[in-house]
């Protein structure tokens, strides 16, 4: 799969993974910051953004896009971080491609299954007929009827692409996402990678438990974990600095 993708920067290669939802642009700040010492790949994962849609979405899918974008771009190792779904990615990647792998960032997510949380979201897109809106402002007075969260709201309308004849369009693959989201919930299986692995969690978040640590260990033998003060799920966007130090510290251990 042709995946769409922005590049900054010169050194060794980075590939950063954005969240349900969520595309390239969403870590382009972050990715602009590290690429003063590195290569930094940004994508949009199949089904979201300017990447192709897919009949399906599952993490050995998304895996195996990845391994051909590398292939594409003439890359056989690299680094690669993931956030939430990208996360998951990142660790099927890491059991399916040890050898293209370097080093593994993994930012608020586990590797077992998930009960799920977008439901209201999903049926609030999937309520919205994008076609028919006239402009941003009423798609976002529709969605607050059911999503109070503003800054939910304006993550979402990202996702929003207007049309030369009028109304609007979802980037993402809506359809296939909803049908899907029990994959995207599931855990990710393979054999253990035995690279050089940080896991992120933002200290308001419950992503990633204390519970989850020997999961994790088990799959992951040479994981450590670092936790931001005060961010919740979105790390990136809540405390960038701190993520910054904290990626750039493990990326450039010897």
């Amino acid at each position: 799969m042709d995946l769409n993708f922005k590049s900054f920067g010169q050194g060794d290669p980075v590939i950063i993974l954005h969240g349900l939802f969520g595309n390239l642009d969403n870590w382009q700040t972050f990715a602009k910051q590290l690429s003063e010492h590195f290569l930094v790949y940004i994508v949009d994962l199949r089904n979201h953004g300017r990447s192709p849609h897919a009949e399906e979405m599952n993490y050995r899918a998304a895996a195996e896009d990845l391994r051909e974008f590398m292939e594409s771009q003439w890359i056989y190792e690299a680094s690669i971080i993931g956030h939430s779904m990208g996360g998951k990615t990142a660790m099927q990647f890491a059991f399916d491609y040890p050898d293209m792998l370097n080093r593994l960032t993994v930012v608020d997510i586990a590797p077992k299954a998930y009960r799920g949380g977008h439901e209201t979201i999903f049926q609030a897109m999937l309520d919205l007929e994008p076609t028919q809106l006239e402009s941003r402002t009423e798609a976002e007075e529709k969605l607050a009827r059911t999503i109070t969260d503003p800054s939910i709201r304006l993550f979402l309308l990202k996702n929003l692409s207007r049309n030369k004849d009028g109304g609007y369009d979802w980037k993402m693959n809506l359809p296939v996402l909803h049908r899907d989201y029990p994959h995207i919930l599931s855990a990710v299986k393979g054999e253990p990678f035995t690279g050089p692995s940080l896991f992120i969690r933002g200290e308001r978040s419950d992503y990633i438990q204390d519970a989850d640590w020997p999961l994790i260990q088990t799959l992951f033998p040479q994981a450590e974990l670092a936790t931001v003060p005060g961010a919740g799920h979105w790390v990136h966007a809540e405390a960038p600095k701190v993520l910054l130090e904290e990626v750039s510290r493990f990326l450039s251990a010897s």
